[in-house]
């Protein structure tokens, strides 16, 4: 390949990165200037729905202002729209609410912009001396020659020294002109604010690996070691062998001295209390310069955020990792393997099984429809005791036995004396028609059949009516099929014969329960 068509293919690779599709397409201004609006030079995160709302207003200002290339979808599609286009990015804050930041090819757009907006020279005295002086201190700290490092270093100590004797023998204070310390302030603003992009790149590569991490953990198909050494590998190699990862650690780095810090506060208070830089910075770059230690932290803080919840993925997976979980499918896998091998010891050669691609559905005749609730388990409150036994009630006898059971013992003395001959009835209602009141109650219906079930005697399909009587007064009408008295049937059965009865809830009787046992 010739040289012009090698570096065709990198300026077509060049203008295929993100940065560049945003300044090349047609409405390029109208979005970088709703970014710069939003996001500020310190690329805070934004809510999602209230970067949706802020990009409609914006939009809808630019409108009234005359702007006719405008985009006319709304703010949440043209988020989601910027976001395929590597423009936003959107994640999760401390708090777990969704946020919009921009990403470094955004933000690399928005500093090409606004270091084209900013008047500069071209050629200064002040880029003069500080390239020479950049030269000057990298090759006093890189030249691998002893004595010329000693050279270099003995002549900055004698140029530092007669400055020094010169001002303190009274001579003459060189200022700096206005084009100097213009240009000194314009370069160092595009230091500054070249910084949150440089941030900005060595969080998405943190989001990157952690993408990546995640795939390689769902994949399994490598051990959860080689992963884990994999993400160290390329953690080590983006800190130490990437522009952005050296600039990150030199920025922490500087933020662990405070004496570097407090040094660099109070450089920048005093270029600000410069004479001349009240003409030659607006407010916003005051504010810019004033800001750069705060915005410094902030970008470490969302890289070390990052980094944090890649390392969080990892504790993650090593912490909830199931080993039971595997055991117990290894355990399948060896039961699924013995069974194959019955059922090969069984068969031909050639035999053939079909097997389900899915499984079964479970069919479930009654799920619960009530679970466990902890009210339930609370004690009741203790009954409180009344000090006066006046005001207590008290039952008698015959009125806890009116709430019993059956009186089995009285109704088989009087179910005897029927069939003597004693009572003159036929049948078994008729026993109950001559039953003093006391024991014609709704319970008692059910001590006759059972009397009855033990003789065997059976009901007919016609109906005989029971008038029973409450302790408490009230009537109550039932109607049992007819049961004949004397009618033997040979062995009892073993239930009593089906009756419907409809009993209300207080004389639900226990047909158990014997009165001659309580």
């Amino acid at each position: 390949m010739s040289e012009i068509a090698a570096e065709l293919a990198r300026v077509k690779n060049a203008f295929d990165q993100p940065t560049l599709t945003l300044l090349h397409q047609r409405q390029a201004p109208v979005v970088i200037s709703v970014f710069r609006a939003a996001f500020g030079r310190s690329n805070r995160p934004i809510p999602t729905a209230r970067l949706h709302t802020q990009v409609e207003e914006h939009l809808a200002q630019v409108r009234v202002a005359g702007e006719k290339d405008v985009p006319s979808a709304p703010g949440r599609d043209l988020c989601q729209k910027w976001m395929r286009d590597q423009w936003l990015v959107r994640s999760l804050d401390e708090r777990g609410q969704e946020v919009y930041t921009l990403t470094s090819h955004a933000q690399q757009a928005l500093e090409l912009v606004k270091n084209m907006t900013r008047e500069r020279a071209t050629l200064s005295e002040h880029r003069i001396a500080t390239i020479l002086g950049t030269v000057r201190r990298f090759n006093s700290e890189a030249n691998p020659d002893r004595s010329a490092r000693v050279t270099i270093l003995d002549e900055e100590i004698a140029r530092m020294t007669a400055e020094r004797d010169r001002l303190l023998g009274g001579a003459d204070l060189v200022t700096a002109t206005d084009d100097y310390m213009s240009e000194g302030f314009t370069e160092l603003l595009s230091l500054i604010s070249a910084l949150p992009s440089d941030f900005a790149r060595v969080e998405e590569r943190f989001a990157q690996i952690r993408g990546e991490i995640l795939t390689a953990f769902r994949a399994d198909d490598r051990p959860a070691g080689d992963v884990i050494d994999t993400y160290l590998e390329r953690a080590d190699a983006l800190i130490t062998a990437t522009h952005e990862g050296r600039a990150f650690e030199g920025a922490f780095a500087l933020l662990r001295d405070e004496g570097l810090v407090s040094q660099l506060r109070e450089d920048l208070n005093d270029l600000l209390e410069h004479p001349t830089a009240d003409r030659i910075l607006h407010d916003a770059d005051r504010a810019e310069l004033r800001g750069t230690v705060k915005l410094v932290r902030e970008g470490l803080d969302r890289v070390l955020t990052q980094r944090s919840r890649v390392t969080a993925t990892l504790k993650e997976y090593i912490v909830s990792h199931d080993a039971a979980r595997d055991r117990e499918l290894e355990q399948t896998l060896r039961a699924v393997e013995s069974e194959m091998m019955t059922w090969m010891a069984r068969t031909g050669p050639r035999a053939s099984h079909d097997v389900g691609l899915l499984p079964s559905r479970v069919v479930v005749d009654h799920l619960r429809e009530r679970f466990h609730d902890p009210a339930d388990d609370v004690l009741p409150e203790r009954i409180g005791t009344n000090e006066a036994p006046e005001a207590n009630p008290r039952l008698s006898l015959e009125a806890v036995r009116a709430q019993g059971g059956p009186q089995l013992g009285d109704l088989r003395e009087r179910l005897e004396a029927a069939l003597a001959g004693l009572v003159p009835t036929g049948t078994l209602g008729g026993v109950f028609d001559s039953l003093e009141e006391s024991m014609r109650r709704p319970v008692e219906i059910f001590g006759l059949l059972h009397l009855a079930a033990e003789r065997g005697w059976s009901g007919g399909d016609d109906l005989e009516t029971y008038v029973t009587r409450r302790p408490d007064g009230t009537t109550r009408v039932f109607e049992v099929p007819r049961t004949e008295l004397g009618t033997e049937l040979g062995t009892a059965p073993d239930v009593a014969p089906d009756v419907n009865l409809d009993l209300a809830p207080d004389a639900t009787p226990d047909p158990t329960r014997d009165e001659s046992d309580s």
